[in-house]
């Protein structure tokens, strides 16, 4: 019998005590499009799916939720008894979503509401016609407690792999596909977002979204600068709320089959596979997130 296997991080859905602003944020800003209003909840798309992004009003500012995408190999039903069979209750939601008609809504150790789906409505809005315009969300890091149960999660329900590590006991990467990273979680005592991460097309366009963030007003708090675990190119700055917002382009391509990256000529060894480094930048221009504002 198949197992659990997601494929994508389809969305994520945002809490704002002042979602007008982060709306304004994602469709000036980002150059999202709205593909629908209800009960006061935004949802936001930058190319075929419904939503990519969601703002929901609330008191507290980061992640209500994550959405993934399962491979549908398995009915939702079949999915519910496998995450049970090893301990992880789920509900079944109908309805519960526009765009989403039916998905399996749970915690996962760390306490971070996740919901899985195999299908979502493609509208098929298009991109945008001003602002950043990234090709997709990427990734999400976040911090997490019981790191150690949560990394086993992904990799045992959820049919994520592990690829590289920042220290032993600091951050570990984790796919779901080809890309380097789908997942970065970060060990800590308490599970919050530690930043959302967007793909740009090349380096013209990393340079032009700085450009567009300056124009709004917005700083780069770091960057750009080549990472170590991944090798992406990326900056980073403040949404509205105070979310640690990721650009980058470049990101490492993993090849499952071989346990290897694709070759690049800025990789310190040929072949690449995954593995422990020490910091995180490939620059040297190491940098601490001020995440008081989160």
């Amino acid at each position: 019998m198949s197992k659990v296997k997601v494929f994508r991080l389809a969305y994520a859905d945002f809490f704002s005590p002042e979602p007008e602003k982060m709306v304004d944020y994602y469709t000036t800003t980002m150059g999202y499009r709205i593909t629908e209003e209800k009960d006061g909840v935004t949802y936001l798309s930058n190319g075929v799916d419904h939503h990519n992004i969601v703002i929901t009003p609330g008191n507290q500012k980061g992640i209500r939720s994550y959405g993934y995408q399962l491979d549908g190999k398995l009915s939702l039903e079949e999915v519910q008894k496998q995450l049970q069979a090893q301990g992880f209750d789920s509900t079944l939601v109908v309805d519960g979503k526009p765009g989403v008609s039916r998905f399996l809504e749970l915690n996962d150790p760390a306490g971070n509401i996740v919901e899985l789906f195999t299908e979502i409505d493609q509208p098929v809005v298009g991109f945008g016609t001003s602002g950043i315009l990234p090709l997709k969300l990427g990734h999400i890091a976040f911090y997490a407690k019981n790191f150690v149960e949560t990394i086993e999660f992904y990799r045992n329900a959820l049919g994520f792999t592990s690829t590289d590590k920042i220290g032993e006991e600091f951050a570990n990467f984790l796919t779901c596909n080809y890309e380097h990273h789908v997942l970065n979680v970060v060990a800590s005592d308490e599970t919050r977002l530690h930043h959302i991460a967007y793909q740009l097309k090349d380096a013209g366009h990393q340079y032009a979204s700085s450009d567009t963030l300056a124009r709004q007003g917005l700083s780069v708090i770091w960057g750009p600068s080549r990472h170590t675990a991944g090798h992406n190119i990326a900056t980073y700055h403040y949404d509205t709320d105070g979310n640690v917002i990721e650009l980058y382009t470049d990101m490492d391509v993993y090849i499952p089959e071989l346990d290897i990256f694709e070759p690049r000529p800025w990789h310190q060894e040929l072949p690449l596979k995954p593995r422990t480094w020490e910091g995180l930048s490939s620059w040297g221009t190491e940098f601490e997130f001020n995440l008081a504002k989160i």
